[in-house]
């Protein structure tokens, strides 16, 4: 085994590296040099020069393994039921980290009294639609309040960490941006440029037309599976067996795999395409990314649910598929997001293990074993999948919350082995990321109280077509929609106006952050009263020259 790292031969052993950076094989001492210069020097731009030409492969924070041994102790090592330590995880992996774990702290705890309530609801009232109405006006009234509850307490924390307010920064080009050498016009530096209306071509005329293939074949195999549902559907009809009727679960369990395995294929070709599209900034392809995996997702996701509740209109089988598909996606998600790489990770670690003790070099072994183990593990791409699938559970309990309230009890089960295999991941399973400042969870507010508006017209939808409910109205279909409607109207005016009777931040937050702008401007308006009392000195003292001379 080379040893290739050569900071580790030649630095003292004193010396504890906080950041390893991963060149090409084949870089040039004098590349080494000048990268070595811009990191003295503190200028960025040449590590992200040389990650976009390739000579950079990667840059990773190493792990603190004190730092991160109190961490997993106060964490997830010992299972017991208590809150997280947010202020630790935002001290180790940053806010944007902290925010994400907090969030699901909080929906987790937000879902129990849905739980609650919806558990004797499927023991005793499975059938009766009219009390299901209650039962979906309090999940309505339940989506609105924790979206905007979730504003306060995140405000909280983002003023206790020094976040809530952020100045906007100017974006750099992000790694990957590629053009022709210009000069930014801008900033005066020289740095790739790309014309627009090119992005734009790519856009509209290839990433859009490949965003609605993939609908169009998400849709088609939705209706391979409503095959294989009549297959099923009319062999146990049929023959009437107990095994034909375990059978009626297998075409829904092999959708919800088939699902999952679209989803993480569309999300790597979603990836390219974005990427391929040359955005300059990372907002801007972070953007396009989420709005292309969201539209897709969503479809894939609740597009059969859709037709079986508003097509089909048979209620049993929503219930039936809404139960396999939750439960499915929320197995499978933590076996191949936590479970599965901390396996293969343990595996790795044994053979590096192996290999460091067969090393005859005069290095630190246990610095060098930690730097090539963390070298191998999987990059941190963010909070976006881990967002992704609360969203996605958020949509299959309120989405049809009147036909299957247990939804929510299965969530809360899943959200509590969530927190700890999602701590696990990021401690022992990937590298650890740069830290990121974060006032809030950003679009993804946005995201969830439009699947909160949704949530309003499907249940109403719903209920208008129980069977309760047309019997009211034997003659007159268009009174019964006319209704309908109406209470849809009525909920949604009720959400908004839910929404903005509770502020986004609590009244003492508001008052410190007043209080801090007063001063700030008092501050200001002291330096100019300082600065003005200088120049007037000064150009007395030039009149009085002026006069002697």
């Amino acid at each position: 085994m080379k040893v290739t790292l050569s900071a580790l031969d030649t630095c003292e052993s004193s010396f504890t590296p906080l950041v390893v950076l991963e060149l090409a094989q084949d870089v040039k001492e004098e590349t080494k040099e000048w990268l070595k210069n811009r990191i003295v020097s503190k200028k960025e731009d040449g590590v992200r020069r040389l990650l976009t030409s390739g000579i950079v492969i990667q840059v990773f924070p190493l792990h603190d393994n004190e730092a991160l041994k109190k961490l997993e102790d106060s964490w997830y090592t010992r299972f017991t039921l208590k809150y997280q330590p947010l202020d630790r995880i935002r001290g180790y992996f940053g806010e944007t980290i902290a925010l994400y774990f907090g969030f699901l702290e909080y929906f987790t705890v937000a879902l129990i009294p849905m739980a609650v309530i919806g558990l004797p609801y499927y023991l005793f009232v499975w059938e009766d639609y009219d009390k299901y109405v209650i039962f979906a006006s309090f999940n309505l009234i339940w989506s609105t309040v924790i979206l905007e509850v979730w504003k306060r307490g995140c405000a909280n924390m983002t003023y206790r960490w020094g976040t809530l307010v952020m100045k906007r920064q100017f974006e750099e080009p992000r790694p990957g941006f590629h053009g022709v050498l210009g000069i930014n016009p801008v900033t005066g530096r020289e740095e790739p440029l790309y014309p627009s209306y090119k992005r734009q071509l790519r856009i509209y005329l290839v990433s859009l037309p490949f965003v609605c293939l993939c609908l169009y074949f998400s849709l088609y195999v939705m209706m391979i599976y409503f095959d294989m549902e009549a297959w099923a559907m009319s062999l146990h009809e049929s023959s009437g067996s107990e095994w034909t009727s375990v059978l009626l679960y297998v075409p829904s369990i092999i959708y919800a795999i088939v699902i999952e395995i679209m989803n993480r294929l569309y999300r790597y070709a979603a990836e390219f395409l974005t990427s391929w599209e040359n955005h300059r900034l990372e907002s801007a392809y972070q953007n396009h990314l989420i709005l292309k995996v969201l539209v897709f997702n969503f479809l894939n996701c609740f597009a059969s649910l859709f037709y079986i509740a508003f097509v089909l209109r048979d209620m049993k089988l929503l219930r039936q598929s809404l139960a396999t598909l939750l439960i499915t996606s929320q197995i499978l998600n933590q076996i191949m997001e936590s479970l599965l790489p901390y396996w293969l990770q343990k595996k790795h670690h044994v053979q590096v293990k192996r290999k460091v003790q067969a090393l005859k070099a005069d290095i630190d072994a246990t610095l060098y074993e930690q730097v090539v183990l963390e070298k191998e593990m999987g990059t941190y791409l963010g909070t976006f999948d881990d967002y992704l699938e609360l969203f996605l559970q958020f949509g299959y309990v309120s989405l049809f919350s009147c036909v299957y309230p247990l939804a929510a009890a299965f969530a809360v089960l899943n959200n509590f082995t969530e927190v700890n295999s999602d701590a696990l991941k990021m401690c022992r399973v990937l590298k650890r990321p740069f830290s990121e400042p974060s006032a809030n969870i950003g679009v993804w507010q946005l995201a969830f109280e439009t699947m909160s508006v949704i949530s309003v017209v499907t249940n109403c939808a719903l209920i208008g077509m129980s069977p309760q409910v047309n019997a009211l109205f034997p003659e007159s279909k268009l009174d019964l929609i006319l209704i309908v409607v109406a209470v849809e109207h009525a909920l949604l005016a009720f959400k908004f106006i839910l929404a903005f009777a509770i502020p986004d931040k609590p009244r003492h937050i508001q008052m410190k952050l007043a209080r801090l702008e007063f001063e700030s401007l008092e501050a200001l308006k002291r330096q100019q009263m300082k600065l003005m009392a200088q120049n007037l000195k000064e150009e007395s003292r030039e009149g009085n020259k002026e006069e002697e001379a």
